[in-house]
């Protein structure tokens, strides 16, 4: 019994004399990530920068057309809106009439109609006038206009 108690006695001594006791040594394993590279064709933004080039000043040899009140400057054959004091370059809306067409101008027929294509604007002539109008569905266009930009509609890409 005085061998037990002794026993006893000098483990309760050994325990109280360490200062740290560790049950289960706990390491961490970094895992390492793989990167995969995805084409630019694949990747569809859900919100796609615009592109809006402004300029402070237009030429002196420019035009005022006017449409429904909104006036639109003409100038080196393309339309610009006055928006907080600069030009921005813009599209006339279909209706607007101008007197002479922009040099550089295609013929583009379909269905038996006479189109007058520059810079992605339609114009139909109409009296002595030509008019702006969005062309029909089905029109071929030979050749896009320099500051085209991609689009994702419905899975298909459209220019």
């Amino acid at each position: 019994m005085k061998r037990k108690i002794i026993l006893i006695l000098g483990a309760l001594m050994s325990i109280s004399l360490v200062n740290e006791v560790n049950a289960q040594k706990i390491t961490k394993k970094a895992e390492a990530t793989k990167a995969t590279r995805i084409s630019r064709t694949k990747v569809v933004y859900k919100n796609p920068k615009t592109k809006v080039i402004a300029q402070r000043t237009l030429p002196n040899k420019r035009e005022v057309v006017s449409k429904t009140g909104s006036k639109l400057y003409v100038s080196d054959n393309r339309f610009y809106r006055n928006y907080n004091g600069r030009y921005i370059r813009v599209a006339p809306r279909a209706g607007l009439r101008i007197g002479v067409l922009p040099r550089g101008y295609r013929t583009v027929v379909f269905s038996g109609r006479n189109y007058f294509l520059f810079d992605g604007i339609y114009y139909e002539s109409i009296a002595s006038e030509y008019e702006v109008v969005y062309p029909e569905i089905g029109t071929v266009i030979y050749e896009l206009p320099e500051d085209y930009e991609k689009v994702e509609f419905d899975g298909e890409v459209l220019y």
